[in-house]
Formats: structure tokens, sequence, C-alpha cells
């Protein structure tokens, strides 16, 4: 990731130098503990700035083509499921509403994507004068840009799975453990599709124990990375992977497009 000096620092180095003089003094009444504390990196502080600070694709051509390729094997894993399409279709929607995102991450893992970000060029002086008349479409747009932070912590989940090197049939059950979340609302077949997701995380214990006999807590921390996933918006899917190809299209418009196609 492409990094750039922010505010953040400038402002802190200026707050270092006033006060460097009586860091330097009081160095020798302080215990060793304290003086290695002095030379730890700012870095290894998260700054604030990584909230707010835009980025977008490196290599946005390569990368979208390979999410869309995820999205679509995501979209025709979930059709292809018998329980599945016995639910209603109410039903078949409101789960892949909620699901497809965590899914396409898990899609993100198990292919091995990956992709590098680099801060977004900001708007030129004219665009934000023609555009002054849509400002509230503007800042609507601006929270859902992809920020350093959000791309941080879809990155952190993908490592996570990557650590656990999960098998394909154990990155099968684990979709049909988050698909099948009775936890929706309004669901017309909440009760069986309750008994689907236990029966999914069986197969998932069950399927692991023979590959990771040492590891009895396996199962737990993939489970606790599943639950990791639903911290990522979909939104910061939607645009850092798709909105350079779909423009103002609804994703989930086209998902479900794609999940009525037959």
């Amino acid at each position: 990731m492409d990094t750039a000096a922010c505010h953040c620092t400038e402002r802190r180095d200026r707050n270092t130098n006033a006060i460097l003089y009586n860091i330097l003094s009081q160095m020798e009444s302080r215990d060793p503990r304290q003086q290695s504390d002095l030379h730890r990196s700012p870095s290894s502080h998260p700054c604030p700035c990584d909230r707010r600070r835009r980025v977008c694709l490196k290599k946005p051509a390569k990368t979208c083509q390979e999410a869309s390729a995820v999205l679509v094997k995501t979209v025709h894993f979930m059709k292809n499921l018998p329980a599945f399409n016995q639910l209603p279709l109410h039903d078949q929607f409101s789960l892949l509403q909620k699901c497809w995102a965590p899914l396409f991450i898990l899609g993100l893992a198990q292919e091995g994507v990956r992709f590098e970000v680099t801060d977004t060029p900001a708007d030129s002086m004219l665009k934000k004068i023609l555009m002054n008349r849509q400002q509230e479409s503007v800042d609507a747009e601006e929270r859902e840009q992809p920020t350093v932070a959000g791309v941080s912590r879809l990155k952190s989940c993908l490592k996570r799975f990557g650590r656990l090197d999960l098998s394909p049939k154990e990155y099968a059950y684990l979709k049909g453990t988050l698909i099948f979340n009775p936890d929706i609302p309004e669901l017309n077949a909440a009760l069986f599709i309750e008994g689907l997701q236990q029966e999914a995380q069986k197969a998932l214990e069950e399927v692991g124990q023979p590959l990771h006999p040492d590891d009895p807590g396996r199962f737990a921390r993939i489970l606790l990375s599943a639950s990791m996933l639903q911290t990522i918006p979909p939104t910061l899917l939607t645009e850092l992977f798709f909105r350079p190809l779909i423009g103002e299209a609804d994703l989930v418009e086209l998902l479900v497009e794609m999940l009525l196609f037959r």
C-alpha cells in the first residue's frame, strides 16, 4: 500500500520537537523499561487519518476481473445447493443479500486473490465546483469510499484464513454455515434454515478432525474467524472491487438476477 505523510504525523513531529529537551533531560531518571518506550516507532500506533484516508485498487483491471470471477463462483455455489433451492424465493433473496459479502471474502481467501491499494486521487477544484449542487449525494458517496482502515481489516481477515489453511471441504461447509443464517429477520422457513446451519457446522467439525487430530481448538478458531467476516461492510467490497465495473448499478440487484438466471 502506498503511503503518504499525514497531518497527524506532522503534528506529532512538531510536538516531539517542542518537548524533545524535556524528554532528554529526564531520561537519566527513568528506568530502562520506560526508556525503551521512547524508541518505539510512531507507526506502531494506529493513525486516526486511516479511518478517513480514501484508497482505491492499484491494479483495478486485473483485480476487478479476479474479484468478479470469485463473485460469480459464490452465486453459483448458492444456486447449486439443493437445500437452498427448496427455500421460498423471499428467503433466498434475504439470505443472498445478507451473506454475499462474507461468502465473497471467503472466496477471495480460497482463491488466493492478492491486491494492493493506493491513495484515491483528490478531486479537482473544477469538479468540486460542478458537483457543489449535488453535495448531499457527494457526501453519501464519500461515506462509502474504501479507507485504509477498512482495507486493513479486510486484509487481516484474509490473512487469518490463510493461516487456517482450510481444505476445499472445510470451505464448502463453512460457506454453508454462513448461507443458512436463521437470525435474518422475517424468514419464512427460519426453523428449517436453522437446522441446515447446524448440519453444516457439524459437517465442518467432522471433516476437520481427521485432517488436524492434534489441534482440538481448530474448529472454534474457524468459527471465530468466520464471525470476523461480519465486521467487513458490504459497501467496502462493492466500492473497492465492483464499482469500477458496474458504475451506478445496484450490486445486490445484479446478484438477484444472477441467482434467478437458470
